[in-house]
């Protein structure tokens, strides 16, 4: 059984996405052990509650260094010994001892198709804000393992989204989450679950079949 901690900051329509399909059956061999937040007012709190999973919001403004917000943050996130970490719309950098701590077994969904739109300032709306200026014909979505760059890691999946000529920020946002994000994202956590995946030279191999 693999053990999620999902970290959240908004919310939480990937996390919901992740719900649903552990519930359905498209995850399997997969439980959340805890649902943590940057912001006590995110959504995806409540929609933790709703299912009868843990959660828990820590606010670096609760602290009076970054530091000291890094250490907690670690030992809450230790605490529920899990085995895999899920970026869900976390909007906090990683220390790098927690990264460090978590190799591989930390992963980001990600707005775009890396390396297009990543980096520094893209997420969020940002990113299919920055797509439409540049005229990008197709966008979609990255979920990838989480190294000390941004957006640098090993990717695990890509699924491409076209892009329509009425398309605003919001009407693509929408449809990269429905299209993509919400497809990939459970599927790579159920491949990783069923020990299909495997990080060799800084690439990810996934075992095709049975």
């Amino acid at each position: 059984m693999l053990n999620l901690a999902v970290c959240v900051s908004g919310g939480g329509t990937n996390l919901q996405a992740i719900i649903d399909a552990i519930e359905n059956g498209t995850i399997t061999n997969t439980r959340i052990k805890a649902v943590i937040s940057n912001n006590s007012s995110a959504y995806a709190l409540e929609r933790a509650k709703a299912h009868g999973i843990a959660s828990m919001c820590i606010s670096p403004k609760e602290f009076g260094s970054r530091e000291e917000f890094n250490q907690a943050f670690l030992e809450e996130l230790d605490s529920y010994q899990v085995d895999l970490v899920v970026l869900a719309g976390f909007l906090v950098v990683l220390p790098e001892m927690m990264i460090k701590k978590y190799q591989n077994r930390i992963i980001n969904v990600h707005p775009s198709l890396i390396p297009s739109f990543c980096g520094t300032g893209y997420y969020g709306l940002k990113v299919h804000k920055g797509a439409l200026e540049r005229g990008v014909k197709v966008t979609g979505a990255t979920v990838h393992f989480v190294d000390e760059g941004t957006d640098t890691g090993p990717i695990i999946l890509q699924q491409p989204v076209a892009v329509e000529p009425d398309d605003t920020p919001e009407t693509l946002q929408r449809r990269v989450m429905e299209q993509a994000e919400w497809k990939i994202l459970p599927k790579a956590i159920d491949l990783i679950a069923n020990g299909k995946v495997q990080v060799e030279k800084g690439k990810v191999l996934i075992q095709e079949g049975e």
